[in-house]
């Protein structure tokens, strides 16, 4: 009873839509926008990376007209939340809004702030990690900052195509306007600090996991699955298969383990059976009982 008891379902610490979930997301999303508008001012706006987005073109703006990067990102995104909101749909309009209006403000806050480097390589790279590491905390929050993630979810309503497509279309019209108006070295800059920037999103609602999915295919199933449970102390499933060549049922087992344990897997697979077809690679998230919490 005390086994069956341990592995009930735990309720979430925090409710997912409770009134702590919603401060918590809250200061998410401002915690977010700051690093974000703290990041452009620093390293973005005084090396002229136009990285996409309107931050992206609130550089170009600035350099073409002089006029300050927080009032083109109002401009911007004012009409777009607007759209959004009438286009698609009240929730998502409301997911956009504190975004939309944190950002610029933070930007004119901190717009003052000097610039620790004037080597674009260095500003492209350490922007492009605050960029993301903010733009993930927003999206931690459920939240987003609006401006052309707004647009791109538009166009992907009304244009069939996929939503990282439309992203990556109109990024790649405000770097193609940044080659023009400023030059293409500072674009091909702006590729480096866009590329940078995506994956520390993916580190931050991924995780820095190094886990990793084990399939193991033998004629010894019963015995390799004993010495996981009890060895390794791993739980594991049982896939059913049919061999492509043969035409034979055959049973996978699916074993989700540490880096550090992967060694012993191998070995305690090799002791049972040293034909045993395995294939281990990277897992980027596991949620679930002896790995990370499931989050809201």
């Amino acid at each position: 009873m005390a086994n069956t008891a341990n592995r009930r379902r735990k309720e979430p610490v925090i409710p997912i839509n409770g009134p702590i979930r919603q401060l918590v997301d809250t200061l998410f999303i401002i915690a977010g926008s700051f690093l974000m508008a703290l990041s452009f001012n620093l390293f973005f706006l005084p090396n002229q990376i136009a990285s996409g987005g309107t931050s992206g073109l609130s550089v170009l703006v600035e350099a073409w007209l002089g006029i300050q990067p927080a009032y083109t990102q109002w401009m911007l995104n004012i009409p777009l939340l607007a759209l959004g909101f009438l286009l698609l749909g009240k929730e998502y309009g409301i997911r956009s809004l504190l975004g939309s209006v944190l950002l610029p403000m933070f930007v004119y806050l901190t717009q003052d702030f000097t610039t620790p480097t004037s080597n674009p390589l260095l500003a492209c790279i350490y922007g492009g990690i605050g960029i993301g590491a903010g733009l993930g905390l927003v999206y931690r929050g459920r939240g987003s900052t609006g401006g052309m993630a707004i647009l791109a979810q538009i166009v992907q309503k009304y244009s069939g195509l996929t939503f990282s497509l439309c992203v990556v279309l109109l990024d790649g019209i405000v770097i193609s306007t940044a080659a023009m108006v400023l030059s293409l070295e500072k674009a091909l800059f702006a590729l480096i600090a866009l590329y940078v920037t995506g994956k520390v999103i993916d580190a931050i609602e991924l995780g820095f996991s190094f886990t990793k999915v084990a399939y193991i295919i033998s004629e010894h199933t019963e015995p390799i699955t004993k010495a996981i449970l009890e060895d390794l102390d791993r739980g594991l499933t049982k896939l059913n298969a049919e061999g492509g060549y043969t035409g034979e049922n055959r049973t996978v087992l699916m074993v989700v383990v540490g880096q550090s344990e992967i060694p012993r897997l191998k070995t305690l697979v090799q002791s049972v059976d040293p034909n045993a077809f395995v294939i281990i690679s990277n897992a980027h998230e596991v949620l679930g009982e002896g790995f990370q919490k499931i989050k809201a």
